[in-house]
């Protein structure tokens, strides 16, 4: 009943508020506050979706039912490339959802320790320590020795044990975990272990066909070390970790490979085995700043990648919602006079028209990342705001939390929207209908 008081409180607060967001103040408690910037389009931050879609109607009634009683998990992935592996956008939607709803904390899910390679960077609300090499194996590379999963990303222990140390590092959001699974291959059967404290323990079960080994704990933990006991001669290949609870509520997992395009995840064999793991209700595309980066970019590979990955996800989910992100504003380096000059990469407005063709496909959403910055060169503004970086195609921390709390508001106004059909259908907002010169 508290629950549905609660939702019933929320709603009435939010009336007048469930339409576009017009400027960076938050109004009600569904919203979070975010700069005001003269170049920042808000009224474009909206999703833009066919409201008669029967996979977003199904992911907005699912939200309701978890919210209103107190049961279930509601799982949203969202993949991308480097703008997703840096995590810090990805934790941004992550923890705005879990203040929004703190009773409803879910999983933490499925991650993957990257930093335990050299040279490889590791999202902030976790922490990974391995003293011992490993051989990092990324989707992006032409060959690895063994089939890759959802993660799209493994790393590989050889001939020495090695312990790789996770802890959690995100303090506002209690993600403790009782349920622990390693999945990885292993030609000489190697069995990882778990180190929690001083105890070393073994797997609950093994899965082998979908190579999972489970590791049930009698009590929540916060840190714990994966133990790969490989001896001379043995190897053992770790393709992802899943952190679970049996607490209901909202679970945001991130998965992100660096300079990964579309056609890499379709390289990852076991992509849709692994993702049963999560069973997501929503998807959140963010694939196609390393496509679009091409200059002989091929915009019908690019959507029927894009339509092959959808198909392999509904195999694990056939009502699984979509949301596709517009590709940023990028530039590309260009090398005059033994000086580098940046110009602007116009495949991001070609990219942005198969992401809407893609919507019409699956009946899925657009958040057009592209509009909300400013459209075509604005990149070279967030850069003299300190938003963007110098190559002009990636963002600093401030800029990935605000494009963070962005995506949260548009989230929160649809699933607002999605409660209350008197407002009025965001049909004219959706993908199908836009001329391609009122989208540039």
């Amino acid at each position: 009943m508290r629950f549905l008081l609660s939702l019933i409180a929320l709603l009435s607060l939010s009336l007048c508020a469930c339409g576009q967001q017009r400027n960076g103040k938050a109004k009600d408690p569904l919203h979070v506050d975010v700069p005001e910037y003269s170049f920042i389009n808000y009224d474009g931050n909206n999703l833009r979706y066919n409201t008669a879609s029967p996979s977003m109607r199904l992911f907005f009634d699912k939200w309701h039912r978890v919210v209103s009683t107190g049961q279930g998990n509601l799982n949203i992935v969202h993949i991308g490339g480097s703008h997703v592996q840096a995590g810090t956008m990805s934790n941004t939607i992550r923890c705005n959802l879990m203040h929004a709803f703190p009773r409803l904390v879910g999983n933490r899910g499925m991650i993957f320790p990257y930093s335990a390679a050299a040279k490889c960077n590791n999202p902030r609300d976790y922490r990974v320590h391995c003293a011992q090499k490993v051989s990092l194996s990324r989707n992006v590379h032409r060959e690895y020795p063994y089939p890759l999963g959802l993660c799209g990303i493994s790393i590989t222990a050889a001939d020495t044990l090695t312990e790789v140390a996770i802890v959690m590092n995100e303090p506002t959001v209690d993600y403790a975990t009782n349920k622990i699974v390693v999945f990885g291959h292993s030609d000489e059967k190697v069995v990882p272990l778990l180190n929690i404290g001083y105890l070393e323990i073994s797997p609950s079960y093994i899965d082998t066909v979908s190579e999972r080994y489970v590791f049930n704990l009698g009590l929540p933990v916060d840190s714990f070390a994966v133990i790969l006991p490989c001896q001379a001669g043995e190897s053992f290949t770790l393709t992802g970790i899943f952190l679970g609870n049996r607490r209901p509520g909202f679970s945001f997992h991130s998965i992100g490979v660096n300079g990964a395009a579309v056609p890499n995840y379709l390289r990852c064999e076991h992509f849709a085995r692994d993702l049963r793991m999560l069973h997501p209700d929503m998807v959140v595309f963010g694939i196609g700043i390393n496509d679009a980066a091409d200059p002989d970019f091929d915009t019908a590979a690019f959507r029927r990648g894009y339509l092959s990955l959808i198909d392999s996800i509904r195999s694990v989910n056939p009502d699984c919602a979509f949301v596709f992100l517009t590709n940023n504003d990028s530039f590309r380096p260009v090398r005059r006079k033994r000086r580098t000059h940046y110009e602007v990469n116009r495949n991001g407005l070609l990219a942005r028209e198969v992401f809407y063709r893609l919507a019409d496909d699956c009946g899925g959403a657009v958040w057009d990342q592209f509009e909300i910055m400013g459209g075509l060169k604005s990149m070279d503004t967030w850069y003299k705001e300190q938003l963007a970086q110098k190559d002009r195609v990636h963002f600093t921390t401030a800029g990935y939390q605000l494009l963070g709390n962005l995506f949260t508001n548009a989230l929160f106004d649809a699933y607002l929207n999605s409660r209350q059909p008197t407002m009025g259908s965001r049909k004219s907002d959706g993908a199908e209908k836009l001329p391609t010169k009122e989208r540039k």
